[in-house]
C-alpha cells in the first residue's frame, strides 16, 4: 500500500505546470489522493475496490456530493466525504483525473 501511495505522489510530481498555483493545486490533491489510496488502487488496478480512476473530475465530485447527502450508500465513504470540503473534493478530482492519464498513456 505504501508503495502504491508513493507512486502516486511521485506520478503527480511529474505534471508539469507552469503556474505556481497549479503546482499547488497538484500537490495538494496528492495529499489527498493518499487518503484515497488506503482503499482504491491508485494504479488502475481494482482489488475488489473500485477504481477511481479513469472517472472525469466532475463524475467524481458529483459521486462524493452523493455520498455526502446520502444518495449513494456507504457510510465509510459518507465519512469520507464528510471529512472534505467541496474545493478539496474538486482539487482530488482533478489530480486523479490527471494521473489517470499518467497511468494508463
Amino acid at each position: 500500500m505504501r508503495k502504491i501511495i508513493a507512486a502516486s505522489i511521485t506520478a503527480g510530481s511529474f505534471i508539469t505546470f507552469t503556474d505556481p498555483s497549479l503546482a499547488a493545486d497538484r500537490d495538494r490533491g496528492a495529499r489527498l489522493a493518499a487518503m484515497c489510496a488506503s482503499c482504491h488502487r491508485l494504479d488502475g488496478g481494482d482489488g475488489g475496490i473500485p477504481t477511481i480512476l479513469g472517472m472525469s473530475p466532475e463524475m467524481l465530485t458529483r459521486t462524493m456530493l452523493a455520498y455526502r447527502s446520502r444518495e449513494r450508500p456507504s457510510h465509510i465513504m459518507r465519512a469520507i466525504a464528510l471529512s472534505l470540503s467541496d474545493e478539496e473534493i474538486a482539487t482530488v478530482a482533478r489530480y486523479l483525473a490527471a494521473l489517470d492519464k499518467q497511468v494508463r498513456p
